[in-house]
């Protein structure tokens, strides 16, 4: 009987342990929301590990942009998965989301009550260092993904259409005019070799996930109506926001304050109060929910509460990702769509071009002194070859240094 090719395993030694320890880190150190996420796992995993080459991992982030649910760390999740198997994707989630997920719960219980996190001049430093990750993201993948001027007009053209339109939508319609593009222009355009992705995931384990990411959409809602239970409501509150967002975890933000607030079970300046806490925090936005789970006004609450709320909010981004990837590899393959997906990537590199601008450097870059710092970083990155996790202390500490000096206002302020 033969076997699906995806199901056979060829993991090198270690791989899971080597998944959990690089993620772990990378959960530490990068700050700056998704898209700066997306710059640290390419200069980690892609230029620095060689995991996968730029072609498939521009391919797995143009296909999480079409998903529910975080973007980056459904893009963690594959990476995992291409490491390690299905294990793989779970120790990427849990190594990038644990160390924000701790943070989130301590501040719930009060420990990480601060004035204004705003001004701390650390934490302005590592949004800093974001700027400069995120511009080494988009120097590296335009020069391998828009290597010529038609490839490279469709990714001004998408960043152009991303700052027009600054929401999904607008994301999404760049990658698909991008799509439609390559489709139609691209075709025998520059190589047309693909690297297969090694997934480890069988075709029943897929359909399985996505079944059942249906399944409990439908049934969660259903079950809570009529037992009557508070934690089943719970988790299908969670559970339905993390399943139907698109655009990342600030598009979160109106689902959990319908899920959470008119209720009662948490009140409106506590809800505030966290989703501030979660913007100084790295990793995924989404670890948010687990300040909720935690602050709740009707058990279960505290911990316990907080690690139903992530894992409910969570779950549904896993069992999409397992659900289609394995078909997304065999589809891209294809002739036609390796011509879309030359597009598609040019619209890629357009998307993180547009957010290098806003949000990236419009909540970062104030004065002469963190563009300084921010030029510091960028060289380090690119052409020091720095690590990221080194680059990002010295950040820190370069803005500290600076935010000390008197006359230099605020973060270092040259005048």
């Amino acid at each position: 009987m033969s076997r699906d090719p995806a199901a056979r395993p060829t993991r090198p030694r270690g791989a899971l342990l080597d998944v959990l320890l690089v993620f772990l880190r990378l959960g530490v150190t990068s700050f700056g929301g998704p898209i700066a996420h997306l710059g640290y796992f390419r200069a980690e995993l892609v230029e620095r590990r060689k995991w996968l080459d730029e072609g498939s991992y521009a391919d797995i982030v143009a296909l999480c942009q079409f998903l529910p649910g975080p973007a980056s760390s459904q893009v963690g999740m594959i990476l995992g998965m291409v490491r390690a198997g299905l294990p793989g994707a779970l120790a990427a989630w849990a190594g990038f989301t644990l160390p924000s997920a701790l943070a989130m719960i301590l501040f719930a219980y009060g420990v990480g009550q601060l004035d204004d996190l705003s001004r701390v001049a650390w934490l302005h430093g590592l949004m800093i260092v974001a700027v400069a990750v995120v511009a080494q993201a988009v120097w590296g993948m335009a020069r391998t993904l828009c290597p010529d001027r038609v490839r490279a007009t469709l990714a001004v053209a998408a960043a152009l259409l991303t700052l027009a339109v600054p929401s999904a939508p607008g994301q999404i319609g760049a990658i698909l005019t991008g799509g439609l593009f390559g489709w139609r222009f691209l075709a025998g355009t520059g190589s047309t070799s693909v690297t297969p992705i090694a997934l480890h995931i069988s075709r029943t384990t897929a359909i399985f996930c996505l079944a059942l990411f249906g399944g409990l959409l439908v049934v969660l809602p259903l079950v809570a109506l009529a037992t009557g239970s508070h934690m089943i409501a719970l988790i299908s509150s969670f559970y339905r926001s993390g399943a139907l967002v698109f655009g990342g975890g600030h598009v979160v933000l109106p689902l959990l304050q319908q899920a959470v607030v008119p209720q009662g079970w948490v009140g409106d300046g506590t809800f505030l109060a966290g989703y501030g806490a979660a913007q100084a925090v790295p990793g995924p936005l989404f670890t948010f929910a687990v300040y909720l789970g935690a602050v709740m006004a009707v058990p279960p609450n505290g911990w316990v509460g907080g690690l139903l709320c992530l894992g409910a909010i969570f779950l549904p981004s896993f069992l999409v990702v397992v659900g289609l990837v394995p078909f997304w590899d065999q589809l891209r393959r294809q002739a036609a769509v390796q011509s879309a997906l030359k597009g598609i990537n040019a619209a890629v590199v357009g998307i993180l071009l547009g957010a290098l601008y806003t949000p990236v450097w419009t909540s970062a870059i104030f004065t002469p002194a963190d563009f300084g710092l921010g030029l510091v970083a960028f060289l380090m990155l690119v052409f020091w070859q720095v690590p990221p996790w080194l680059v990002v202390v010295l950040g820190a500490l370069g803005a500290t240094v600076l935010g000390a000096v008197p006359r230099l206002y605020p973060f270092g302020a040259w005048s």
